[in-house]
């Protein structure tokens, strides 16, 4: 088959003394995410998209929180390394589609960032990257900025 498709979620943690990196970019906050890793939940996700629309397993599966050289490792690393062996089964992102769901602080203005990093490291255009940002209206853990969440869908191609 030519085409796959692939779905990805993470969640992390908020906290304070840890920064937030999304999609890439450090964005400034007084609360960050939690996690081995740089805990970026939009990267994290589209790793598990990819790895999915390729029965590939998950992040967890090729990166293990168990792992002490994964500690505090730039979530771009494990972005690009994904996307080789993306890349290996001789596929190549069509496009992606993310939602980040956080109350505050507000994404939008970092988004453009965000899909230049996301391109990059995909080899692709920046049409093909779509990013949305949402908030749950102070509702839940996500609402009351005890976590935030991504969401993506990926398309692969041969």
């Amino acid at each position: 088959m030519n085409i796959k498709i692939g779905f990805g979620v993470d969640v992390h943690q908020l906290v304070e003394g840890r920064d937030l990196v999304v999609g890439g970019v450090n964005v400034p906050s007084e609360i960050g995410a939690l996690g081995h890793s740089d805990a970026d939940v939009l990267l994290h996700a589209i790793c598990d998209a990819m790895l999915g629309a390729l029965n590939l397993r998950d992040i967890g599966f090729h990166f293990s929180d168990q792992d002490p050289k994964y500690k505090n490792i730039d979530s771009q690393i494990l972005l690009r390394d994904t996307f080789k062996l993306i890349k290996e089964k001789g596929f190549h992102l069509g496009n992606l589609d993310a939602t980040v769901i956080l109350e505050k602080p507000k994404l939008n203005p970092h988004i453009p960032q965000m899909q230049e990093t996301i391109a990059r490291i995909l080899e692709t255009e920046i049409d093909n990257v779509s990013i949305k940002a949402t908030t749950h209206e102070k509702v839940d853990s996500f609402g009351t900025q005890k976590a935030l969440k991504a969401y993506v869908v990926c398309l692969l191609t041969r």
